[in-house]
């Protein structure tokens, strides 16, 4: 996500003619967007993505359930 801000940014500069990076070739200015793909090619290649999106899902499902029992006032059970 990062890498596809700073490449934004730096477009915005390239394009706008702004500082250094107006004498920048167009290669280093773009980089950014390779790097974003290639982290994001990882990221599935690897499960990292489904990985933390499963965690999420799990976390959520522990606090609804925890929120519920609170509700009901039996609060929730301490771990063994």
């Amino acid at each position: 996500m990062y890498a596809l801000l700073l490449g934004i940014l730096l477009i915005l500069l390239k394009y706008l003619e702004i500082g250094p990076v107006a004498n920048w070739s167009w290669w280093w200015v773009l980089s950014p967007f390779a790097v974003a793909a290639a982290w994001w090619a990882w990221a599935d290649a690897t499960g990292y993505t489904k990985r933390k999106a499963m965690e999420k899902m799990d976390q959520r499902r522990k606090d609804r359930i925890n929120k519920q029992k609170e509700s009901m006032g039996m609060g929730p059970r301490r771990p063994r």
